[in-house]
């Protein structure tokens, strides 16, 4: 059975789109979690692509398998 690398899909508006200051944290958009970067992709590109229009709001991927095991990086 193939390792989960768990990955977090969230965004949200911005003050800045060149950073990662979110306006309002407890109004983010929590995509999910998933089991491997390729459908945490695939996530992210359809949220982002959703809002287009709207070049205050970003999504991120996070690698939460970095943090959870932080010694096999």
């Amino acid at each position: 059975m193939a390792e989960n690398l768990l990955h977090l899909v969230f965004g949200g508006k911005v003050a800045d789109p060149q950073t990662l200051d979110f306006v309002d944290v407890e109004d983010l958009d929590i995509v999910g979690i998933f089991p491997n970067y390729k459908t945490a992709f695939d996530a992210w590109k359809g949220a982002s692509q959703a809002n287009v229009d709207d070049a205050m709001t970003k999504y991120v991927v996070v690698h939460l398998h970095r943090f959870m095991e932080p010694e096999k990086q």
